[in-house]
């Protein structure tokens, strides 16, 4: 049994993580703990407040408790919103605490890219625009160029927790480029993992969502690799027949 944890905050799209543990076989346990979201604001003080080293601290020791294999910061703008060094210290500070592999979800997308080839993207973000390009400005000092970045102005993690398939759909056409060779969707509030089969279809590239790439990086953390093509190109990389 392949065990993964996740410090998710609050409670918005937090649905996703069964219904792609029920896509990645019977042996991977997905667990989820629910951290403090202090004030629901897509802001950057609120973000910054949001991923401070107390409130992950706070549900570490039930993860490592449950028997994780490794540990991942499931919020993407909870991240990038500390730069780059300060998101590193953010994951540094959190395998120490958890005694375990750890890593973010901002992070996560960076990963995610390389492994399926993307050096120029498009951000279809839920964020309002400032946001946004503070993403744009954590893939780029990865080597990743943004090559268009679009932000809804959706202002609470709740507010982008209620959009539907037709409006995940709108976003990522709205971002896309001709030049992006994938388009990043960076909010784990926002319902995806249903939908990804249809975006790529409908985009014709790999799309990567926020909870889709989390999980993907926190099977990458415990060694484990998994083919399940009902969670997009990122998860087609490995062989069907698995040992």
């Amino acid at each position: 049994m392949t065990a993964l944890g996740f410090l998710y905050p609050g409670h918005c799209g937090e649905d996703d993580y069964p219904r792609i543990e029920q896509l990645l076989g019977s042996d991977i346990r997905v667990d989820l703990v629910h951290t403090d979201i202090g004030e629901d604001a897509l802001g950057v003080d609120a973000l910054r407040a949001m991923g401070s080293p107390q409130r992950l601290e706070a549900g570490t020791a039930e993860l490592r408790l449950a028997g994780a294999d490794a540990v991942v910061w499931a919020c993407t703008s909870g991240g990038f919103v500390h730069g780059w060094e300060g998101a590193q210290q953010q994951v540094r500070d959190l395998a120490r605490t958890a005694g375990l592999p750890a890593s973010s979800t901002s992070f996560a997308f960076v990963h995610a890219a390389r492994e399926i080839g993307a050096r120029r993207v498009a951000i279809g973000a839920t964020y309002p625009n400032d946001v946004a390009e503070l993403f744009a400005d954590f893939l780029r000092t990865a080597g990743i160029e943004t090559v268009a970045a679009v932000g809804s102005g959706t202002v609470t993690a709740a507010e982008a927790a209620t959009w539907t398939e037709s409006e995940v759909l709108a976003l990522a056409r709205s971002a896309d480029h001709p030049d992006a060779e994938a388009v990043l969707l960076p909010n784990t509030a926002l319902h995806t993992a249903a939908h990804i089969p249809l975006l790529e279809k409908e985009l014709g590239k790999p799309v990567l969502t926020a909870n889709q790439v989390t999980v993907w990086e926190c099977l990458r953390l415990a060694d484990r690799r998994v083919n399940a093509p009902e969670l997009g190109a990122l998860f087609t990389r490995e062989p069907v027949v698995q040992v």
